[in-house]
C-alpha cells in the first residue's frame, strides 16, 4: 500500500510535456507560419502578418542552413522564436557582447531580445565622503 502511494508521488513530480494552447512541440513544428500565428499573442501575430524584414530573413535562413553544433550570432533582437528553432543555440548581441541562449520550447512566441538584456542592475554602496552634509562628520579611517 505504501509502495503504491510512493509510486504515485513520483509520477506527480515528473515534468510535464510542453504545450502551447494544447499543441505539443512536434505538432507545432508541423504548422505553417499563418497557422502558428493564430496561436500566438497579438504582437507576434502582427509581426508575422507584416512579414519579416531583410535582416530577419537573413537570420531565419541562417537558422535553417547552418550546423546545429555552433551558435548562430545575430544583432537582430526583434526576431520571433519559432518552433523550428527549439534546441538550437543563438548568440544575441546586447550592445557589448554576444549572450548565448539555448532555445527552449517555453520561448516560442517571444523575441530573442527578451533573453539578452541590454542593461545591467548596478548596486551602489553607501555614500562616500563629501557626498552629503552629514558625511562631513563621518570619522575618517
Amino acid at each position: 500500500m505504501a509502495k503504491a502511494r510512493r509510486a504515485k508521488k513520483i509520477e506527480t513530480r515528473r515534468k510535464k510535456e510542453f504545450t502551447l494552447r494544447g499543441l505539443a512541440l512536434p505538432k507545432l513544428k508541423e504548422l505553417s507560419l499563418e497557422e502558428l500565428s493564430k496561436l500566438l499573442p497579438a504582437r507576434a501575430r502582427r509581426t508575422i502578418r507584416r512579414g519579416f524584414n531583410a535582416d530577419q530573413q537573413r537570420f531565419l535562413e541562417a537558422m535553417r542552413t547552418r550546423s546545429r553544433d555552433k551558435p548562430v550570432r545575430t544583432h537582430c533582437r526583434d526576431v520571433l522564436v519559432l518552433p523550428e528553432h527549439v534546441g538550437r543555440r543563438v548568440a544575441v548581441y546586447n550592445g557589448k557582447e554576444y549572450k548565448e541562449i539555448e532555445v527552449r520550447p517555453e520561448m516560442i512566441g517571444h523575441y530573442y531580445g527578451e533573453f539578452s538584456l541590454t542593461r545591467r542592475f548596478e548596486k551602489h554602496s553607501g555614500p562616500g565622503v563629501g557626498a552629503t552634509r552629514s558625511s562631513k562628520f563621518m570619522p575618517l579611517k
